[in-house]
C-alpha cells in the first residue's frame, strides 16, 4: 500500500478505516476552538483599551489550536460532499458551524460567533506522501474579527507525520505564522523545527509589531504546552527564557484525561462525537455524528465501519460530477474577490423551526439508478 502510493495527494487515496479516528476533519475544525476563552478574553483587553494584550491573547490562541495533535496519530475522516458539524456551547457563549463544501479540491469552510467576536475560514489540505512521512500544507486564511472593528488573519504552518513505518510516530509543526491586525499592532510566530540533536522540541517563539516596525513583547512557549510573553524585545534572551521572573503566562494546555482512549483524545476531543439526549432530533440528516462508519468505529465494530466506510466512498465518487454541473454548497458561498468562503447565514434559523428540507440524506442507502442525482 505504501509502494503503491508514494508522492500522492492523500485526499485521493483509499485507505481502510483502521488509518481514522473517529472524528470528521469537520469536526476537528471545531476542536482547533478548545481554549476559545482567549479570544473572550482577546475582546475585554480590547474592549478596556489594551491593544496589545488583545493580540497577545489572539497569537496565544492561534497557537493553542496545535496543542491536541500530540500523540494523535490516525486521520480524520473526510467528510462527505455537503456533510455539516454544528456545535452550540452555551456555557462557553460560542456557536460553531462547518461545512464541506467542495469535493476536489477537499476544502472545509466554518464559522464561529462567541462573546464579541466572529471567527471563519476554510481549508484546502494538500497532502504528500513520502514513504516514512506525510507532508500536510494547509491553504487558506484564518480570519478574526472583533465586535469594534478590529481584525486578525492569519494562515497556519506546514505540519508533518513521521515514522510511518519504523519507530514511534510523531507529528511535527514548523514554519512562520504572520498574523496580520488591520489596527496597531501584528504578530510574527515560528514554529521552529525539531532537528535530531535538538531536546527541547515544540518551540514556538515570536514578536508583537507596531505599525512602525517596533516590538512591543515577545512571546515563547511550546504548541503542547504553554506560551509566555514578555514587554518589549527580548528575543536575545531565547535560551534563558524559563527562568525569566517577568515572563507572563498567556495560555496553558488542559490536562490530559486520567485513562488515554486508543486514539489520544483530548477531554475536549471525546465530546466532539457525542449524540447528547434530544440532540439527534435537532441535528440535519448531515451532521457527522450520524455518519454510520464513523460511529461503528468509536464503537470498534470495524468490519461493519469498513464496509460502510466503502459504500459512502462510492457514493462519493459521485461528488465529483455533482459538483462539475453545479453543486453549490447550502450554507456557505464563495467570496468572488479573495476566494474565500463565508458563511450565508440561516442554519440555526432552521434548527429552530426543525426544517432541514433542503438537506439531503448523504449518509442513506440509495439505489444505484438514483446514484447520479
Amino acid at each position: 500500500m505504501i509502494k503503491d502510493n508514494i508522492g500522492k495527494d492523500l485526499t485521493k487515496v483509499c485507505l481502510p478505516v483502521y488509518f481514522n479516528e473517529p472524528i470528521s476533519s469537520l469536526q476537528k475544525c471545531f476542536e482547533e476552538m478548545e481554549y476559545s476563552y482567549l479570544l473572550d478574553r482577546a475582546y475585554e483587553w480590547g474592549r478596556r483599551g489594551n491593544s496589545l494584550l488583545r493580540i497577545l491573547n489572539v497569537a496565544a490562541f492561534a497557537v493553542s489550536g496545535y496543542a491536541s495533535t500530540e500523540g494523535r496519530i490516525c486521520k480524520p475522516f473526510n467528510p462527505l460532499l455537503g456533510e455539516t458539524y454544528e456545535a452550540d456551547y452555551a456555557d462557553k457563549g460560542l456557536r460553531f458551524f462547518s461545512e464541506k463544501v467542495s469535493h476536489h479540491p477537499m476544502i472545509v469552510a466554518c464559522h464561529c460567533e462567541g462573546t464579541g467576536w466572529k471567527f471563519w475560514g476554510d481549508s484546502n489540505l494538500k497532502s504528500k506522501f513520502w514513504g516514512r512521512s506525510i507532508q500536510l500544507d494547509p491553504d487558506g486564511i484564518l480570519t478574526l474579527e472583533f465586535d469594534d472593528g478590529e481584525v486578525f488573519q492569519w494562515s497556519k504552518v506546514t505540519t508533518s507525520i513521521y515514522n510511518l513505518i519504523l519507530g514511534k510516530l510523531y507529528c511535527e509543526h514548523y514554519g512562520t505564522m504572520r498574523i496580520q491586525g488591520n489596527q496597531e499592532f501584528s504578530c510574527k510566530l515560528k514554529f521552529k523545527e525539531q532537528s535530531i540533536i535538538d531536546r527541547n522540541p515544540h518551540q514556538v517563539q515570536g514578536i508583537v509589531q507596531d505599525r512602525n516596525g517596533k516590538t512591543a513583547a515577545t512571546l515563547f512557549g511550546k504548541w503542547d504546552e504553554s506560551m509566555h510573553y514578555i514587554n518589549g524585545d527580548c528575543t536575545g534572551k531565547a535560551k534563558g527564557y524559563d527562568s525569566l521572573s517577568e515572563a507572563h503566562l498567556l495560555w496553558k494546555r488542559s490536562k490530559p484525561p486520567k485513562f488515554p482512549t486508543r486514539y489520544n483524545f483530548t477531554r475536549f476531543a471525546i465530546t466532539l462525537n457525542e449524540l447528547t439526549p434530544g440532540l439527534k432530533e435537532k441535528l440535519p440528516p448531515t451532521d457527522s455524528r450520524l455518519r454510520p462508519d464513523q460511529r461503528y468505529l468509536e464503537n470498534g465494530e470495524y468490519e461493519m465501519a469498513n464496509s460502510e466506510k466503502l459504500r459512502l466512498e462510492q457514493r462519493q465518487r459521485q461528488a465529483r460530477k455533482m459538483q462539475e454541473r453545479g453543486w453549490k454548497p447550502r450554507w456557505f458561498a464563495r467570496d468572488k474577490s479573495n476566494g474565500t468562503y463565508r458563511y450565508l447565514g440561516g442554519y440555526w434559523e432552521a434548527r429552530e423551526r426543525r426544517n432541514w428540507d433542503s438537506c439531503p440524506d448523504i449518509f442513506g442507502q440509495v439505489p444505484s439508478d438514483h446514484l447520479s442525482d
